[in-house]
C-alpha cells in the first residue's frame, strides 16, 4: 500500500474509543514483516480486556514516534479526491500513523535502527493507552507525538480538567410537579452558574474555555425527573485549582461533582528549522514524558477538521510529514549523547 492508502486503510476500520481492537490487530500485522525484515520486534502491550496498544521497535529505541488509534464517535469511512483523504481519524490520527509508519521505513532501508512505534488507544477519552505504556518504559530518550499541528512544531498546549455532574430527584407525575423534585431543573440550574464563571487566560495560550459535552437524564416527557447528569470539560492555560474550587463553589453542593481527568497544560521543547505554533487541545504527552522521553508535537493534518463531519486531511501534508518525521529522528539520534533539551 501506498502512504495514501494505509491512510484509508486504517480510516476503514472503525475504532471509537473502547472498540479499537480490529485496528490495533491491523497494525500488527502489518508492521510485523516490517519488524522481520529489519530484525525488529512488535507486541501488543495489554491495557485492559480487549484493548491494547501496539509498540513495534528495532535495536534500542532511543527515539519513538507515538500517536493514537482511537477516533471519537461518529465512524464514517474514506474517500478521496485529487486534494484530501477523507474520513473519520484521517487527520486524527490514522493519516498521522501511516506517515510515522512510512517514515521509519525509510529509515530502516537507510540502515538506521535504534527506534521505535507506538500506537495507543484511549486518548479521545481518558488516555488509558497512554497510562499503560508510561508504566511500561522501553528506554526511549525522545518521544516524537503525532497530533493534526498542519506540520508545525507545537511549543505549547492546554490543559484539560473533565467533571461529571449527575442530580437527583424526586419521581411524580407530570401533572403534579410539586409532588416530585426536577433532577434535569437542577442540573440545569448548575451548568448555567458554571458557564458564567470567570476563566483564567494566558498571553500564548489565550483562554481557558468550557465545553458541556453530553447531558443525559429522565424517563419520559409525563414524568418528573429523579436522574440527570452531565459531562463538561475545561480546556485550561493555567493551574487547575482555582478552576476545580470555581466549579465547586458554583455547584454549591447541588449535585454531586466528579472529577474524571486532569491533564496539565504542556510546554515542549524546541527543535531548530521547523515552523511553530500553540495548540488549544491536550495530548497523551504529559502522561507519557516521563517515562519515553523528552517530548516533541508535530502532525499533519487540521484540529479544526478534526471532530467534524467533514474531517479530511491534505495529501500534501502527509507526504511533507514522512522527511519531516525521518529528519527528526535523525537529528535526535545524532543528539543522543547530549543532555536532552533544544535539538540544534
Amino acid at each position: 500500500m501506498d502512504l495514501f492508502e494505509l491512510t484509508r486503510a486504517l480510516v476503514d476500520i472503525e475504532s471509537v474509543t473502547n472498540n479499537e481492537a480490529l485496528a490495533g490487530e491491523f497494525l500488527f500485522r502489518h508492521l510485523s514483516p516490517l519488524a522481520a525484515k529489519y530484525g525488529g520486534r512488535v507486541e501488543r502491550m495489554e491495557v485492559e480486556a480487549r484493548r491494547f496498544n501496539v509498540f513495534a521497535s528495532w535495536g534500542t529505541p532511543i527515539v519513538t514516534l507515538s500517536t493514537h488509534m482511537d477516533t471519537v464517535p461518529p465512524f464514517f469511512p474514506s474517500r478521496e479526491d485529487d486534494e484530501f483523504v477523507w474520513g473519520r481519524g484521517s487527520c486524527d490520527a490514522k493519516g498521522i500513523i501511516a506517515a510515522m509508519i512510512f517514515a521509519v521505513e525509510k529509515l530502516l532501508a537507510e540502515g538506521i535502527s535504534d527506534l521505535g512505534l507506538l500506537f495507543v488507544v484511549g486518548e479521545e477519552r481518558n488516555s488509558a493507552g497512554a497510562c499503560a505504556a508510561a508504566k511500561t518504559p522501553r528506554g526511549s530518550r525522545y518521544l516524537i507525538n503525532g497530533e493534526p499541528t498542519e506540520n508545525k512544531l507545537c511549543l505549547g498546549s492546554k490543559g484539560a480538567l473533565r467533571f461529571e455532574l449527575v442530580a437527583k430527584g424526586r419521581l411524580a407525575h407530570s401533572g403534579y410537579p410539586e409532588l416530585g423534585r426536577s433532577a434535569i431543573d437542577a442540573l440545569l440550574d448548575v451548568l448555567e452558574d458554571i458557564r458564567r464563571l470567570a476563566l483564567p487566560e494566558d498571553s500564548s495560550l489565550g483562554k481557558s474555555t468550557l465545553n458541556i459535552g453530553t447531558i443525559s437524564g429522565g424517563r419520559a416527557p409525563n414524568v418528573i425527573a429523579d436522574e440527570a447528569r452531565a459531562e463538561i470539560m475545561f480546556r485550561l492555560v493555567g493551574d487547575a485549582a482555582p478552576v476545580r474550587e470555581a466549579v465547586q463553589n458554583a455547584v454549591a453542593g447541588r449535585v454531586e461533582v466528579r472529577e474524571v481527568l486532569h491533564t496539565p497544560l504542556f510546554h515542549f521543547s524546541a527543535f531548530d528549522g521547523l515552523p511553530t505554533t500553540v495548540v488549544a487541545f491536550t495530548t497523551d504527552v504529559p502522561t507519557l514524558q516521563e517515562t519515553w522521553g523528552t517530548p516533541f508535537l508535530i502532525g499533519p493534518g487540521s484540529i479544526h477538521l478534526a471532530h467534524t463531519a467533514e474531517e479530511r486531511i491534505s495529501k500534501r501534508e502527509l507526504q511533507d510529514a514522512v522527511p519531516i518525521y525521518t529528519n527528526m529522528v535523525k537529528r535526535l539520534l545524532a543528539s543522543r549523547t547530549e543532555a536532552p533539551g533544544k535539538v540544534q
